[in-house]
């Protein structure tokens, strides 16, 4: 390999490495291969390693080596090679390339000519911009997805079978080698010829696939936690990529969390009876909380999960000893509601819950409003699809939120 294009792209991943450090921790679990140009035109990735042509990296700026770099990786961390399904190979080639590539352009990134992005899939996950790719479409993707035996190279054409066998060899040492880390030791290594009388070809494994994907969520899901942690991730990575880094610990762990920071069991050292003795000991304290427990009836959240959140809620309160009022909401109020129960009370919903209209949170807000006691804390069952009130209440929120919709307030946690 020649040494000026080693030196471009160590310099095009240092810069991804200090300007994105999201970005630049995904590549460095890339190792860079350079690759026959009748395999490879452009570049190319099976999830272990980044193939390039050294003569089409030569033609790029150093602009646009960062863009093929974070490409690259991005179709690795979003488990691209283990979404497809029943999907016809060429469509959901080129939905994943608008995909990524639009969140790289509007990241600030500069493309290379021929990147596909259409600006009206914006916002878009490849599963939902498959459905608009033409049956017929004559789009192909800039890069080479060696994901499966008999892969497309970069610019549609066939790549021969030797190529998935030689790819084949490679990620095997390269996950002998690096199963849960990067290449950071390593810098670009180049192809050694393969006995084709004895490689056999390349079968796709879902086991492999499934593992390889679960080791790419865990890296995506630490390289956004410490960037964030650095203040260094950026608002247009984070909304695309919030349902993906969203934390994976089971809901009703998260829910008990909260709901013992707010339980009221301290030590006390306030001054006892004279009767106690001379000494001054610390003493468990404790006292009942109060809790506004909201669901959200509007036909989106279903009877069963509504049933099995009040199982979970009722757990909880026995532990915390809490107060419990239940409201149901759909755009106002539950007519019949709200319902009180004691720490000792089993929690558990009317037999028909009304609602079905449109969604508005601001009514059970409005309701404490009205002269309640401001209880220890909110918890709001719901799909966070609605009318929030505009400014937060003097009081913590918890929403428990089915589906990939955001809070502009309080915290939340995902139901997964």
């Amino acid at each position: 390999m020649r040494q000026e294009i080693h030196t471009k792209l160590s310099a095009a991943r240092t810069r991804l490495i200090l300007e994105r450090p999201f970005i630049g921790a995904l590549v460095m679990h890339l190792l860079l291969t350079p690759a026959d140009a009748r395999r490879c035109p452009t570049v190319a990735t099976d999830a272990r390693a980044l193939y390039f042509n050294p003569d089409y990296i030569a033609g790029l700026t150093l602009a646009e080596t960062q863009f093929l770099l974070a490409h690259e990786a991005l179709h690795c961390a979003l488990a691209h090679f283990a979404r497809r399904s029943h999907r016809i190979r060429k469509r959901w080639d080129v939905a994943c390339d608008h995909a990524v590539n639009l969140i790289l352009i509007q990241d600030g990134m500069r493309p290379p000519k021929g990147a596909l992005a259409n600006m009206n899939f914006l916002g878009l996950t490849a599963e939902e911009i498959y459905p608009l790719i033409p049956w017929d479409t004559q789009e192909s993707p800039l890069d080479g997805h060696f994901f499966e035996p008999s892969p497309l190279a970069c610019g549609a054409q066939q790549i021969d079978s030797d190529v998935s066998r030689t790819q084949a060899d490679t990620a095997t040492s390269h996950d002998a080698n690096d199963l849960g880390g990067g290449d950071a030791g390593h810098a670009c290594h180049a192809h050694e010829p393969h006995d084709e009388s004895r490689s056999p070809a390349a079968r796709p494994d879902p086991d492999a696939a499934e593992a390889l994907a679960q080791r790419w969520q865990n890296r995506l899901a630490s390289a956004a936690q410490a960037a964030m942690r650095a203040g260094r991730l950026s608002a247009t990575i984070a909304r695309s990529l919030d349902h993906l880094i969203a934390p994976r610990v089971p809901w009703r762990a998260l829910l008990a969390r909260y709901f013992m920071s707010v339980a009221r069991d301290d030590y006390s050292f306030q001054r006892s009876s004279r009767r106690d003795g001379d000494a001054l000991l610390p003493r468990l304290a404790s006292g009942v909380i109060n809790v506004v427990v909201a669901l959200d009836t509007s036909g989106s959240i279903g009877e069963e999960e509504m049933r099995e959140f009040a199982s979970e809620v009722d757990a909880l309160k026995g532990q915390v000893r809490a107060n419990l009022v239940l409201h149901a909401c759909d755009h106002e109020l539950a007519a019949d509601g709200p319902w009180h129960f004691a720490p000792w009370d089993l929690v558990t919903l009317p037999k028909t819950l009304r609602g079905g209209g449109g969604t508005r949170f601001t009514p059970v807000f409005e309701w404490i409003e009205r002269g309640q006691p401001h209880p220890d804390l909110l918890l709001y069952f719901t799909d966070a699809q609605g009318e929030f009130p505009a400014q937060p209440p003097p009081y913590p929120v918890i929403w428990l939120v089915k589906g990939r919709a955001g809070v502009p307030w309080g915290e939340r946690i995902q139901l997964n």
